[in-house]
């Protein structure tokens, strides 16, 4: 009888090999999270924002003079403008942030101003691509430019867009229309330099309370690029004094005849309030201004407690033969709760009562909301028009919609994720936040939270009035 002997060599080669075999189709498999790969979204063509793509060909885009450079944009994959353009960078607090706002005229092939369309809108030349940075929403000044639009309050033309400079990712932008004398956008009358008398003298102007910037034509504000209201605005404590600026026609362009003109029309209205007979329908203040445009521009700025409304970017226009009207709105990125001073994330208080809370501020704000609140005839026509709006353009649901529209074009357009990539603000105080999320959703939500909170306190404060 055989006996038979195992052969131990052999037998540990095979079980080594079994055991290699497992452990290399183990490490294959699809499972392991080791060669697991990140899933990468894929943007559908349609779902990507208008990319705008600048060449400076080596220039340092400044603040003043704009340099050349060529724009190029995007729609769907599809090129569908092309052109020069001189570039600036503008803005006057908002400079102090790493991400730019930047102001562009497009130009022809000799460099000359040249109206054109982008994205749709009516042809002109000087455009805008504002930098959201300390607004982490990205969305506040779209969101009141459209509200003003659906109020029949015209408001720059505005859209999401992602910047490229010299091959180097920016953002998400918003492109924008600079505010200007255009039948489609500030619709009134162009005023010739000859224009000095009569009828002709009437208008249109374009003035604004603001900071002074740009062409200044001398050291802040001074009897060339401004005048100065006779009254003081009330509640304030170090001397503040109110300043209108000429926006068009601009400052060196605007006449002797022509200052005199509109500074007295401003006076006549401004003394017309102040009186005991401010109400009167001939002799009051009804006689020089446009009643709708100031209660719109007043629910506009309380709707969202502006802290910079009535007294910065607060543009006003006159067309010929017209009344004052205020307008258009301009530079919400502060508003919406996202103002830590000043009561300017305050959902239960005036924003026209800023003087009151911050009396030293060098900006105050004038007289005239104060005291239109004090005739009857105003406060019916305002209760009125915020019973029609709140049942509209001004409901809760409409706004919340809104935001939650403009959220998911950014998410299909992955442009929220690449953006604070780029600038990783989330979780991080900018001036002036009053609240600080560390997701793009967090503060999304504590912007609608504020809107309803905001929503239900003007309810019962109009109706006090």
């Amino acid at each position: 009888m055989k006996t038979h002997f195992f052969n131990t060599r052999y037998v540990i080669t095979i079980f080594s090999f079994l055991f290699v075999f497992i452990i290399n189709t183990s490490c294959s498999s699809t499972d392991d999270p080791i060669d697991e790969k990140p899933d990468v979204p894929i943007i559908k063509p349609e779902d990507k924002l208008p990319q705008f793509k600048i060449n400076t060909s080596g220039g340092t885009i400044v603040d003043e003079p704009k340099i050349n450079a060529r724009l190029d944009v995007f729609e769907i994959e599809n090129v569908t403008f092309q052109g020069n353009i001189g570039i600036e960078i503008r803005g006057a607090s908002s400079q102090m942030f790493p991400k730019k706002s930047y102001g562009f005229e497009t130009r022809d092939e000799n460099n000359e101003d040249m109206d054109v369309s982008i994205l749709g809108y009516p042809e002109e030349e000087d455009w805008i691509l504002y930098a959201p940075y300390s607004d982490k929403s990205l969305m506040r000044n779209i969101l009141i430019y459209d509200l003003s639009r659906d109020i029949d309050m015209y408001a720059s033309r505005s859209k999401f867009v992602e910047l490229t400079i010299n091959n180097t990712y920016k953002g998400v932008y918003v492109f924008m229309e600079k505010l200007k004398r255009d039948k489609n956008r500030i619709d009134i009358n162009k005023l010739k330099s000859d224009e000095n008398s009569g009828e002709d003298v009437t208008g249109g102007y374009i003035l604004k309370i603001d900071k002074t910037a740009g062409s200044n034509l001398g050291d802040g504000y001074n009897e060339l690029n401004s005048f100065t209201s006779k009254h003081d605005p009330r509640h304030s404590s170090s001397g503040q004094k109110i300043h209108f600026l000429y926006e068009y026609p601009k400052a060196e362009d605007i006449t002797t005849e022509q200052k005199a003109y509109i500074s007295t029309y401003v006076t006549g209205f401004e003394d017309a309030l102040a009186s005991d007979n401010f109400a009167d329908a001939d002799l009051g203040y009804a006689k020089y201004i446009d009643v709708p445009s100031f209660i719109d521009f007043f629910l506009l700025n309380e709707l969202s407690q502006n802290v910079d409304g009535f007294r910065l970017s607060t543009f006003m226009h006159k067309d010929k033969n017209g009344k004052l009207k205020m307008g258009p709105i301009w530079d919400f990125n502060l508003a919406f709760g996202n103002a830590n001073y000043c009561g300017g994330s305050n959902t239960n208080s005036w924003a026209y009562k800023f003087n009151e809370r911050c009396p030293g501020d060098y900006w105050q704000i004038p007289f005239w909301w104060e005291k239109l609140l004090q005739d009857p005839v105003f406060v019916a026509q305002l209760k009125e028009r915020w019973s029609a709006l709140r049942g509209g353009a001004f409901s809760e649901g409409s706004i919340i919609t809104k935001i939650d529209d403009y959220n998911n074009t950014l998410e299909k357009a992955g442009a929220i994720n690449e953006n604070f990539i780029t600038w990783p603000v989330l979780g991080v105080y900018i001036w002036p936040n009053e609240f600080v999320g560390t997701t793009h959703f967090s503060e999304i939500d504590y912007m609608k939270n504020w809107i309803k909170d905001r929503l239900s306190w003007m309810d019962k404060a109009i109706g006090n009035l």
